[in-house]
């Protein structure tokens, strides 16, 4: 058997299964304290995992890990949530820690490879797997494996500059369509909203438009909320832009899209997306992919690191 441990900027989960997929033998989730950094995780980890290896004979450790991750597989780059992560050596660190061999996975990544296997791609190569929550992120799976570039990583819609204009590096297809994007997209197009649609939007959010989220934006557009509804759609615009690219570049045969935002569902979400999609890519792909809603819920990013653990000891 084999222990999957995902790292996420508020989450940590533990997994224990092997590379045949649902159900999980067992599964444990545990708070992240922020102000704590890497080093409070580190000892949750340290914790949890000894407990579950006296339980259960875990032959080797597979991580899903929010961040970037060096080309040599062992190190961890940085964090985006959390301190203390950068140029960490996670997989020496686990190995000294719990004596089990270790591999290391970006979450996007393992979240793909998961879907490709038991989810919505399966039965599709290439599958291209996006997530759409506070970030973006991406997986590219190859004949049921991630495709890492030159080890770097690989599919990283988030991070493309949406046109020439786009000079600042931190104007993204991220910073324009993840949920702080639409937020940030909404408050953009205030001046020109009714005041019907500020006074629902003052309601959802409270009686304080600075602590109005995506989700409440999703539900005002879904209720006919205008200024919701535009928001929403410039968001998707971008990242419909962006999907294209990476159609034209790499023409997966599905496009398999999760996380919190991607929860607004078929109507908000889904169709006009693909609609999008079309406009923006290679007229001879148009056709030639899906784009799917991701099947697997909170333990996708788990499935995956078993697996990787699991392709590790073979």
């Amino acid at each position: 058997m084999f222990l999957a441990i995902e790292i996420g900027g508020t989450k940590l989960q533990f997994a224990v299964g092997d590379r045949n997929g649902p159900p999980l033998a067992k599964l444990v989730r545990r708070d992240v304290h922020i102000p704590d950094g890497a080093q409070g995780i580190l000892e949750q980890i340290r914790t949890t995992a000894r407990q579950l290896i006296a339980e259960y004979p875990i032959e080797r450790i597979g991580f899903g890990f929010g961040g970037p991750l060096a080309a040599d597989g062992r190190h961890v780059v940085t964090s985006h949530q959390v301190a203390g992560w950068d140029n960490f050596p996670l997989a020496e660190w686990c190995e000294s820690e719990l004596s089990r061999p270790t591999v290391l996975g970006n979450d996007a990544d393992m979240a793909g490879l998961a879907e490709a296997h038991f989810g919505a791609g399966k039965g599709f190569n290439p599958v291209w797997y996006i997530t759409v929550g506070t970030g973006i992120g991406g997986g590219l799976i190859i004949d049921r494996k991630v495709y890492r570039g030159s080890g770097h990583g690989a599919a990283e819609i988030g991070h493309l500059r949406p046109g020439l204009s786009a000079v600042d590096s931190h104007d993204t297809v991220e910073s324009r369509a993840a949920g702080p994007g639409i937020v940030a997209t909404m408050r953009r197009l205030m001046p020109d909203a009714t005041v019907a649609d500020l006074d629902d939007l003052n309601v959802r959010a409270g009686g304080d438009l600075e602590l109005l989220t995506a989700k409440q934006i999703g539900e005002a557009a879904a209720a006919g909320n205008r200024l919701a509804h535009a928001a929403i759609d410039d968001s998707l615009g971008v990242l419909a832009w962006g999907i294209a690219q990476m159609i034209t570049l790499v023409s997966p045969a599905a496009v398999v899209i999760g996380g919190g935002v991607a929860l607004m569902g078929e109507r908000q979400f889904f169709a006009p997306l693909r609609e999008k999609v079309a406009q923006y890519v290679f007229p001879p792909f148009r056709g030639t992919y899906q784009i799917l809603p991701a099947r697997l819920g909170e333990e996708m990013v788990l499935y995956g690191a078993l697996i990787l653990a699991a392709d590790a000891a073979a």
